[in-house]
C-alpha cells in the first residue's frame, strides 16, 4: 500500500518553496481522487437506477426495496466516526485505495446475489468502502493543499460525485443495461471499472507520497491506541465550531436527500407531466452543480467562510419558500434551482472548514468530517420520511416543506455564529 508520510517527514518540500508553490502533481492527484468519487457514485446509484428490475428478479417487496436504497446512508450513522478515525491514522492515499477495493468487491458480490438478505449484506459492505471515499478525499485535499485552496479543490471531487450519480442513470441504466442484458452484467462492469482504477491510483499515489509527502499535514504520528482514539474524538466533539458544522451538515443532508426523493412527486402534484417533473428534479441537480462551482472558490478568494454558509442557508430557505408558495411548475423550477444552489454551495464547505480549525487541522480532518456525516445522515434518512409521512397525514407537501424551511433557517443561524477562520 501507499505510504502517506512520504520520504522522511513533511517539512522538506515546503522549506525552500513559497506558500504559493503547489506541485502540479497534487492537482492531478485530486483530479484522480474525483474519479474515485465518480466510480463510487456510479456503483452506489446503480442500485436505485435498476431498482425495478432488481425488485422483480429478487422478488422484493416495496419495503425491502426501500430498505436497500436507504441502507448505505443509514450505515454511515454508526460507521462514520470509526472510518474517520482509521483514515486519520492510515492516511488518505492508502485509505482511498482500500475503500475502492472494498466497494468494488462489494459491487461484484451484489451482482451475484439471489435474495434480499444477500443484497442487504453486500450493500452494507459497500457502505464500508463508501465512507473511505467520503472522508478520505477531504483529508487528501487537506494534506496536499494550503487552506486558501481548500474550498476550490473540494469542488473538484464534489463535481466527480455529481458526474457519478448521472453516470449511473445515463450510462448504466440507459446504455449498459440494454447493451449487456440487464443489471447483473452492468454491476459487474461497474465493479470492474472500480477495481481497474486501482491499477492507476496505486502507482500514482505511491509516487506522489515519495516525492511530496504530506506538506500540509501528516498522518505518521497517530496510532490506534485507545488513548489516542479517545483524545481525537474528544478534540472533535468538544469544539464549538464543529458543533455548529454538525448543524450545517445535518441540514445539508436533510435538504439534499428530501428534495432528491420528493421533487418529482411535488412537481407532479402541481400539474407537471412526468417529463416536466423529471426536469424539475434535474434543475435541482443543476443548481447544486452551480453552487458547488461558484460558492467555494469565491469563498476562498474572499477569505469568508461564515458569509458563504449564511448565503447558502439563505438561498436554501428562499428556494424552499418558493416550493411551498409557488403555484405552478415554472415557480417550482426556479425554486429548485435556487435551493439547489444553496445545497450545492455548502457541500464542499462542510468538508473544507474543519481543516481550517487550529485544533483540528489536516491531522483530524477525516474524523471531523465523519462526525458531521455520522449525525447528518440522520437528517438525510428522516427528512424524506417526514416529508412523506406528513403528506400522508395532511394530503399536502406544505408541512414537510415547512420542516425543510426550519432546517434552512437553522443553517443560517449556525452560519451566523461561525467565527471567521
Amino acid at each position: 500500500m501507499v505510504d502517506d508520510a512520504g520520504r522522511d517527514g513533511t517539512g522538506d518540500e515546503t522549506a525552500g518553496e513559497s506558500r504559493d508553490a503547489v506541485p502540479p502533481s497534487s492537482y492531478a492527484l485530486v483530479a484522480l481522487g474525483a474519479v474515485s468519487y465518480l466510480l463510487l457514485m456510479a456503483n452506489w446509484f446503480a442500485l436505485a437506477a435498476f431498482l425495478e428490475p432488481i425488485g422483480r428478479g429478487l422478488g422484493l417487496s416495496d419495503t425491502q426495496a426501500g430498505a436497500l436504497v436507504g441502507a448505505v446512508p443509514l450505515t454511515y450513522v454508526p460507521l462514520s466516526l470509526l472510518s474517520g478515525l482509521a483514515l486519520d491514522r492510515i492516511g488518505a492515499r492508502r485509505g482511498i485505495a482500500l475503500a475502492v477495493g472494498i466497494f468494488g468487491v462489494a459491487q461484484l458480490l451484489r451482482s451475484a446475489t439471489t435474495g434480499f438478505a444477500g443484497m442487504l449484506a453486500t450493500t452494507v459492505l459497500f457502505a464500508v468502502g463508501a465512507t473511505g471515499i467520503t472522508f478520505g478525499l477531504p483529508k487528501l485535499v487537506a494534506s496536499v493543499f494550503p487552506s486558501r485552496l481548500l474550498g476550490t479543490m473540494s469542488t473538484v471531487y464534489i463535481l466527480g460525485s455529481y458526474a457519478g450519480t448521472a453516470t449511473a442513470y445515463s450510462v448504466g441504466r440507459a446504455i449498459l443495461g440494454p447493451a449487456l442484458g440487464g443489471w447483473r452484467p452492468t454491476f459487474r462492469v461497474l465493479a470492474a471499472a472500480a477495481l481497474a482504477f486501482l491499477v492507476v491510483w496505486l502507482p500514482v499515489a505511491a509516487w506522489h507520497a515519495r516525492r511530496h509527502g504530506t506538506p500540509y499535514g501528516g498522518d505518521a504520528e497517530s496510532s490506534f491506541a485507545l488513548g489516542s482514539l479517545r483524545a481525537d474524538v474528544a478534540s472533535v466533539f468538544s469544539h464549538r465550531v464543529m458543533r455548529l458544522l454538525v448543524v450545517v451538515g445535518t441540514v445539508y443532508l436533510l435538504l439534499s436527500h428530501s428534495l432528491q426523493g420528493w421533487l418529482p412527486t411535488l412537481a407532479g402534484a402541481r400539474g407537471a407531466t412526468t417529463a416536466r417533473a423529471a426536469t424539475v428534479a434535474t434543475l435541482f441537480v443543476v443548481g447544486q452543480a452551480a453552487g458547488t462551482v461558484v460558492v467555494p472558490p469565491l469563498s476562498d478568494r474572499l477569505g469568508r467562510r461564515r458569509g458563504a454558509v449564511v448565503a447558502c442557508g439563505g438561498a436554501a430557505l428562499l428556494g424552499v419558500a418558493g416550493l411551498a408558495l409557488g403555484g405552478g411548475v415554472l415557480a417550482a423550477s426556479v425554486a429548485a434551482v435556487v435551493v439547489g444552489t444553496g445545497v450545492g454551495g455548502v457541500s464542499p464547505l462542510v468538508r473544507a472548514i474543519p481543516t481550517e480549525i487550529d485544533e483540528i487541522g489536516p491531522a483530524l480532518t477525516a474524523t471531523a468530517v465523519s462526525l458531521v456525516f455520522a449525525v447528518g445522515e440522520l437528517g438525510g434518512f428522516f427528512g424524506p420520511l417526514f416529508v412523506g409521512g406528513l403528506r400522508d397525514l395532511t394530503g399536502s407537501f406544505l408541512p414537510g416543506l415547512a420542516v425543510l424551511g426550519v432546517g434552512a433557517l437553522a443553517m443560517v443561524a449556525a452560519g451566523l455564529r461561525l467565527p471567521e477562520i
